[in-house]
């Protein structure tokens, strides 16, 4: 019964030993992807206002062109209701 109890406390010390590692681990990561997100929305900010790659009014112009597409489908699906009647 004693080696049982021996093997028992092994596993145990090894296991928390581990779970301690992999917790560490998990933690750095999610520092790491705070501060790439931190990052990528300093970036973007950057990008947006200070008139780099993207420019608002280019941003505005990708809006009204999906909705244009969203309009003209609406209208010919209506059409095609009047001539099915």
């Amino acid at each position: 019964m004693e080696n049982i109890e021996t093997l028992l406390i092994i596993v145990v010390i090894a296991l928390t030993f581990l779970l301690i590692v992999v917790g560490v681990q998990v933690v750095l990561i999610i520092m790491d992807l705070r501060r790439a997100l931190k990052r990528l929305n300093s970036i973007l900010d950057d990008a947006i206002l200070g008139g780099g790659l993207i420019s608002p009014g280019r941003l505005t112009g990708l809006v009204e062109m999906f909705r244009r597409r969203k309009r003209k489908k609406m209208k010919s699906h209506g059409a095609n209701e009047e001539f099915n009647e």
